[in-house]
């Protein structure tokens, strides 16, 4: 009996969601505006390009991380639709798509329905009250696809707006470990993973 109850509880728990508590802190209503109007642009992802050698660097890009994420991700639609998404969210946050997919690699494993002991969410791992805060309140959307990616980016890139640029502070604010290094590092070398040959 404790032995099905402890597979049981493994899994209610997924293995590997590494969230910390990102704090709730109070939003000066411009800056709760701001986010909530980021969250509620509703974009398509697909990109457009005005010249052939943006669109081919997309192009090679998607196909290199294709195929880096493919033990993952093993269906070649939903591999193709979620770089798409992470690719335009991260460019719509001004965030490299690398950082955001080490970041995805370091929360949540690239699992979609992650859950972590403090009750965070989806691919990136967002608090629920972010939804309350800036969002409809729906906490259950977080494990849409498109509104997690978007919810993470414009989270991360808030608190780097907060730090001033410095990736590592931003970093820890989004994990809730602020000036402790383990998370950043780990999403730093996360990303070295999905940097194009040449990029640094």
């Amino acid at each position: 009996m404790k032995r099905r109850l402890a597979v049981l509880g493994l899994l209610a728990t997924p293995f590997g969601a590494r969230a910390g508590a990102q704090r709730e802190e109070p939003l000066a209503d411009s800056i709760r505006s701001a986010l909530s109007a980021s969250i509620a642009q509703n974009a398509p992802p697909r990109p457009r390009f005005d010249e052939v050698d943006a669109r081919m660097a997309y192009l090679r890009w998607l196909g290199a991380m294709s195929e880096r994420l493919k033990k993952r991700k093993t269906e070649t639609q939903i591999r193709i639709e979620f770089l798409e998404t992470v690719w335009y969210e991260a460019r719509r946050a001004g965030l490299e798509p690398s950082l955001v997919l080490g970041l995805i690699q370091v929360e949540s494993g690239f699992r979609k329905y992650a859950i972590s002991t403090a009750g965070a969410r989806g691919y990136m791992q967002v608090m629920p009250f972010w939804t309350r805060v800036i969002g409809d309140g729906n906490a259950s959307r977080l494990f849409h696809m498109q509104t997690n990616l978007r919810f993470g980016c414009v989270i991360l890139r808030h608190y780097l707006d907060i730090e001033k640029g410095d990736l590592f502070l931003a970093l820890g604010r989004y994990n809730g470990s602020r000036g402790r290094a383990e998370y950043p590092n780990a999403v730093f070398g996360a990303r070295r993973q999905w940097l194009l040959p040449g990029e640094k």
